[in-house]
C-alpha cells in the first residue's frame, strides 16, 4: 500500500503502526481537521461470501462502530469515523502516544512491571470496564496487546466492538476439530471457551489475566500448546501470583484469584467493586500518619524513568504527591456536580487531634479517587477545573485526617500547581509555602516532600521577578538535598538544573553555563546520555552558549540535543522539534541563512503535520523561515510571510500577545527594507503602543519600539520628531535604572 494513499479523498495513510490477524493499522493525517489519527484497515471480505451474508455483515459494522463511536470515556480509546474502503472495512480513532501492556513486558524483558503501576493500572482498567459495562458493552477480547499506557501514565482500552465483528468476519482462529472460537487463549474466560454467552464478567476473568501477567511476567496459564491453555481455564485453578512474586500487596493477589473464578458468580459483581477494592487496598498500604522522613535513597539507573520526567528546558515541576499519580474514578460522579466555590483551606477549629475519629477504608479511597481524578484533569489541561477538585479534596482532608495530614498537605500542594498553572502565581506562592511550613511540621524539614515544596516556592518566586529570592531558596534546598538524598539523586539534580537556569535570570551567565554543564555531566553518569532530563539540561547548556555570544559552541549543543531528543522520544516529539528551532536560531546568528531556511522550511511542514496551521508552534516556525527569507534579501516573500503569521498570531492568542507584536514588527521591517517607511511608520507606532498599554511606557520592550519609530521618523526626513522621541526613550530608560 502506498504511504500516499488517500482514504475517500480525507484520510492520507502515512506509515504502518500495526499489524495483526484483523489487518492493519496505519499513522494517517485527516486532511479535513489537520490532525494526527489511526487508521485500522479491517481485511478485505473474502470474495466467496455471498451477497446477503456481505450486506448483513456491512450492518454489523455500522452498528458496532457507532456503539464504539459512542463510548466517551478517558480510558477508552476516541473512534471518529468508519466505513468501507478498497473491499474492506475502516476504522478511524484517536492517534495514541504511548506503549501497549505487551509492548512494556517486551521493553521489560518480560519481567514484572513495579508494583505502584500495576496498582495504577488495574484501577484505571477498573473504572473504564465499569463504564463500559455499564453501556451494556462487553470487550470480548481484553488483552495486554488491547491495552495502552500513554506518556502521561493514562491507560486506554482499544478495540471495542472488533472481537465480535472477529467472529462475524471469520479472522478468529479457531481450534482444530473443536469449532470453540479461540479469540486470545492465554485470556479467554471458562465460559467463553465453551461457547456459553458471556456478559461482563467474562472481561473480568480477561482482567484477571492480563493482570497476573503483567504481575509476574506470565499468564496464569502458560503453556505452548493451544489445548493445555484452555483445559488450564477451564479446569486449574491457578497459582496465586504472589508465589511468583513475594512482595505483592495482599489485596492485589486476593482480587487477582477472585477475577480468575471459574464460576462468574463466584468474581467480583462488577468493575466497579473491583476498583473500590483496589482503592482500600492501596490507601491501607500507606499509614495514617508517617513522621519519620524517609531514608536517602541512591538513584537507580532506569530507562522506565523517561516516562513523566521535565523536558521543557526551564525549571519546571519537580512535586512528588504524598498519593502516588493514580487516576482511578470516572469524571462523571455525583462529587464533580457539587458547587466547589475558590476557599481558604484552613479547616475550622474542630476536635483536637487525639479525639478526631480515624477515617473508613471507603472515606479515604473516596477521596484518593477523587485527588486522582484532579490529577488527570491536570494532564488534560483542564487546569482551573482541577483546581476546584483539589480544594475540594484538600478541605475534606483537612477535616477527616487532620492539617497537617500528608495526604492533606498533597491535595493543597496540587492546589498551589494549579494555581500556578492559570497565572495565580501569588497565589500558588502563599500556598506553596503554606505546605512547605506543613510538611516541616508533620515530616521534619529534611524530608523530599518539604523540600519538593520549598523547591516550587523557589520557582514560583522565579516566574514573579524575584531571582535574588528565588537563588537563596534553592542554594537552601539543594545543600539540604545533598545532605539528606545524595549529590547525585535526580531530585538533587533536578534542584541544581532550577538553581542554573536561575542564575541567568540574575545575569550571572558564565556561573550558570558552568553549572548546566555540571549538571548534564551528572545526568549523563545517573541517567544516561539519551535520558530526557539529560537532554533538558544540555538544552540549558546550549541556551547559556548562546546567550554568551558563543554560537559555534551552541550549535554544536543545540544539535547533539535534537539527535538525542529524536533518538529518545521520536522525530516528531515536540521537545524534538523545539532543539531543531534552535538549531535554526543558532545557523542564523552565525550568518547561515540558507542552511537556516532549509531548515525552517522541514520544520514548517512538520510542525503542520503534527500540531496543524494555528499552532503557536507551527507560527514560531514559520516566523523564523520569514526572518531567513530577509536575511537574504528575499523582502517581499518575507514581508508576505510576516503578514500571514501575524494574522493567524492575532486570531489564535491575541492582538496584545508578545509573539503576536514580534510578527507585526516584522512586518515593519520588511516596509523598511522596501522603502516603504510611511507604512513602516504606522505599523511601528502601532507596535509600541500596544507595549506601552501592556507592559509600561518605561519597559525596555516598549523603549524598544520607540526607538524604531524614531529610526523609520529619520528614514521619512523628520528629524526633529525623531530627536524629540530620543529624547524621551532616554529620559524613560533612566527612569527606569533609578527605579529600586
Amino acid at each position: 500500500m502506498a504511504d500516499t494513499r488517500l482514504i475517500h479523498g480525507r484520510y492520507r495513510l502515512l506509515d504502518p503502526i500495526g499489524r495483526g490477524g484483523m489487518g492493519e493499522v496505519w499513522r494517517a493525517r485527516d486532511e479535513s481537521l489537520g490532525r494526527r489519527v489511526a487508521v485500522k484497515l479491517l481485511k478485505p471480505l473474502a470474495p466467496s461470501r455471498e451477497e446477503s451474508f456481505t450486506r448483513v455483515l456491512r450492518e454489523r459494522f455500522r452498528r458496532e462502530a457507532r456503539v464504539a463511536a459512542a463510548l466517551q470515556h478517558r480510558g477508552v480509546t476516541v473512534v471518529h469515523d468508519f466505513g468501507e474502503y478498497g473491499g474492506g472495512l475502516y476504522l478511524v480513532m484517536e492517534l495514541l502516544d504511548g506503549r501497549n501492556l505487551r509492548q512494556l513486558l517486551d521493553d521489560n524483558k518480560q519481567q514484572p512491571l513495579p508494583v505502584p503501576d500495576l496498582v495504577d493500572i488495574a484501577e484505571q482498567i477498573s473504572d473504564a470496564l465499569a463504564y463500559t459495562h455499564q453501556q451494556g458493552i462487553v470487550h470480548r477480547d481484553l488483552k495486554p496487546a488491547n491495552i495502552m499506557r500513554l506518556a502521561d501514565g493514562t491507560v486506554k482500552i482499544c478495540d471495542f466492538g472488533i472481537a465480535r465483528l472477529a467472529a462475524d468476519i471469520g479472522f478468529t482462529a479457531r481450534l482444530t476439530g473443536t469449532g470453540v472460537a479461540m479469540g486470545t487463549p492465554h485470556y479467554m474466560s471458562p465460559e467463553q471457551i465453551a461457547g456459553e454467552e458471556v456478559d461482563h464478567r467474562s472481561d473480568l476473568y480477561s482482567l484477571g489475566c492480563v493482570l497476573y501477567e503483567i504481575s509476574t511476567g506470565a499468564p496464569p496459564f502458560d503453556h505452548d500448546d493451544a489445548w493445555a491453555v484452555l483445559v488450564g481455564h477451564r479446569d486449574t485453578p491457578p497459582r496465586p501470583p504472589s508465589e511468583h512474586r513475594a512482595e505483592l500487596p495482599g489485596f492485589l493477589d486476593r482480587a487477582v484469584l477472585d477475577l480468575l473464578a471459574k464460576s462468574p458468580d463466584q468474581r467480583p459483581d462488577d468493575a466497579r467493586e473491583l476498583g473500590r477494592r483496589l482503592a482500600a487496598g492501596r490507601a491501607a498500604l500507606r499509614p495514617l500518619t508517617d513522621p519519620v522522613p524517609l531514608p536517602p535513597r541512591r538513584a537507580p539507573r532506569l530507562p522506565s524513568w523517561t516516562e513523566g520526567m521535565t523536558t521543557g528546558h526551564k525549571a519546571t515541576r519537580a512535586l512528588t504527591p504524598a498519593t502516588p499519580p493514580d487516576p482511578t474514578a470516572g469524571l462523571t460522579g455525583k462529587w464533580t456536580t457539587a458547587s466547589v466555590g475558590p476557599r481558604r483551606l484552613s479547616p475550622e477549629p474542630g476536635p483536637r487531634e487525639a479525639d478526631r475519629q480515624a477515617p473508613s477504608p471507603e472515606v479515604l479511597a473516596a477521596l484518593n479517587s477523587r485527588h486522582n481524578a484532579g490529577l488527570s484533569l491536570g494532564r488534560l489541561g483542564r487546569w482551573a477545573e482541577a483546581g476546584e477538585v483539589h480544594r475540594a479534596v484538600a478541605a475534606e482532608r483537612a477535616h477527616v485526617l487532620g492539617p497537617d495530614h500528608p495526604d492533606t498537605l498533597a491535595s493543597r500542594c496540587e492546589v498551589a500547581f494549579t494555581l500556578s498553572r492559570t497565572g495565580r502565581a501569588a497565589d500558588a506562592l502563599r500556598e506553596f509555602g503554606e505546605v512547605a511550613d506543613g510538611r516541616a511540621r508533620a515530616l521534619g524539614p529534611d524530608h523530599p516532600e518539604t523540600l519538593d515544596a520549598r523547591q516550587e516556592t523557589a520557582y514560583v518566586l522565579g516566574r514573579l521577578g524575584r531571582p535574588l529570592e528565588a537563588h537563596q531558596v534553592y542554594t537552601a534546598v539543594l545543600a539540604a538535598r545533598e545532605r539528606v538524598q545524595g549529590p547525585d539523586h535526580p531530585d538533587t539534580l533536578r534542584c541544581r538544573h532550577n538553581l542554573a537556569f536561575n542564575l541567568s535570570r540574575l545575569g550571572r551567565l558564565e556561573d550558570s553555563c558552568r553549572m548546566a554543564q555540571e549538571v548534564a555531566a551528572a545526568r549523563t553518569r545517573v541517567l544516561g546520555a539519551g535520558h530526557p532530563d539529560t537532554l533538558v539540561t544540555q538544552y540549558e547548556v546550549a541556551y547559556a552558549l548562546g546567550q554568551l555570544g558563543r554560537w559555534v559552541e551552541a550549535l554544536a549543543a543545540y544539535r547533539e540535543v535534537a539527535a538525542g531528543r529524536a533518538a529518545a522520544l521520536g522525530p516528531d516529539h515536540p521537545d524534538t522539534l523545539a532543539a531543531r528551532y534552535e538549531v535554526g536560531i543558532s545557523l542564523g546568528r552565525l550568518g547561515r541563512s540558507p542552511e537556516a531556511l532549509a531548515l525552517y522550511r522541514d520544520l514548517v511542514e512538520d510542525r503542520l503535520r503534527t500540531g496543524g496551521p494555528d499552532d503557536p508552534e507551527t507560527l514560531r516556525a514559520r516566523h523564523g523561515l520569514g526572518v531567513n527569507l530577509g536575511r537574504l534579501a528575499r523582502w517581499e516573500e518575507a514581508l508576505r510571510e510576516a503578514r500571514e503569521v501575524c494574522a493567524a498570531r492575532e486570531r489564535v492568542l491575541g492582538p496584545d500577545h508578545p509573539d503576536t507584536l514580534i510578527s507585526r514588527r516584522e512586518i515593519a521591517v520588511g516596509l523598511g527594507w522596501l522603502g516603504r517607511w510611511s507604512e513602516a511608520l504606522g505599523v511601528y507606532r502601532r507596535v509600541a503602543e500596544s507595549r506601552e498599554r501592556v507592559l509600561g511606557a518605561d519597559h525596555p520592550a516598549t523603549l524598544a519600539s520607540r526607538n524604531d519609530e524614531a529610526h523609520c521618523l529619520e528614514q521619512l526626513g523628520r528629524g526633529r520628531e525623531a530627536t524629540d522621541l530620543y529624547r524621551r526613550v532616554a529620559a524613560l530608560r533612566r527612569r527606569g535604572a533609578d527605579r529600586p
